[in-house]
């Protein structure tokens, strides 16, 4: 199997597309260790996933529970080959009513929180390791009301080649995963009943060509794809999944005569 004797680490473990990795890289063959500061969805996420599963509760803000949860990885298995950095968070920051607090928050989580992530991870990592970044398509779309979750993918994007660059001579390759709109728990932060749900997915498909938001486990393919070694070239890269919504757009529904 693809990860045989691979050590995969993965953060936001719990829910999303880490979640779909997280089955996927078993089934793959991999240790899997899934990390969450919330510790209910977090022992749900390993009840689904079965007793294989080592679930440590942490928070990517907090570098000493960082530490720590990296700490224990490293006494049960040594090593860490896959680092997958999930963890993120979305909400809508219109210009003209965000407080300072949720700006910082969505940055100080998915931008932060991924740098302490790979920070805490890597005494850990060795030479062959991959880690693996999650940023979007909203980085770049220029999406209205999005300006706070634009910024912390647009800047994990830079700050992605950069750390390429710094663990390149380690030889830990760095790469990134950029979604578009995806079925995830997330949405329940943005639609807050099943109908508002409908509505905002009819909404998206119109912009995307191929007519349909990503399912989470068609990312998590991605994700092993890079964990694996048949990605072994392959660094400081973005591989874009998002039904040609950001290269292609003039092929969508709301184009077609």
């Amino acid at each position: 199997m693809e990860l045989n004797n691979k050590v995969a680490v993965i953060t936001g473990g719990d829910s999303g597309i880490g979640f779909a990795s997280a089955r996927l890289f078993l089934e793959a063959g991999a240790e899997v260790v899934i990390m969450s500061n919330n510790p209910e969805t977090l022992g749900v996420a390993r009840s689904q996933l079965g007793p294989e599963v080592v679930a440590i509760e942490a928070d990517v803000t907090n570098t000493q529970a960082l530490g720590a949860a990296f700490a224990e990885v490293g006494r049960r298995f040594g090593r860490i080959d896959v680092l997958f950095a999930s963890a993120g968070v979305v909400s809508p920051t219109p210009l003209e009513n965000t407080s300072s607090e949720l700006f910082e928050r969505i940055l100080r989580i998915n931008v932060a929180g991924s740098f302490y992530t790979v920070q805490a991870a890597l005494p850990y990592l060795r030479s062959g390791s991959s880690v693996i970044l999650i940023g979007s398509v909203v980085a770049t779309m220029g999406i209205a009301g999005f300006g706070a979750y634009a910024a912390s993918k647009a800047g994990l994007s830079g700050m992605a080649r950069a750390l390429a660059s710094e663990l390149t001579p380690q030889g830990i390759r760095v790469n990134t995963l950029v979604p578009g709109p995806t079925r995830t728990p997330i949405w329940s932060t943005l639609a807050h009943t099943e109908k508002d749900l409908q509505e905002l997915e009819k909404s998206l498909i119109r912009s995307i060509p191929i007519g349909r938001l990503n399912d989470a486990e068609e990312v998590a393919q991605a994700a092993l794809f890079l964990a694996s070694d048949r990605s072994s070239s392959i660094q400081a890269a973005e591989i874009v999944i998002d039904g040609g919504a950001s290269r292609a757009p003039q092929g969508a529904p709301a184009y077609r005569v």
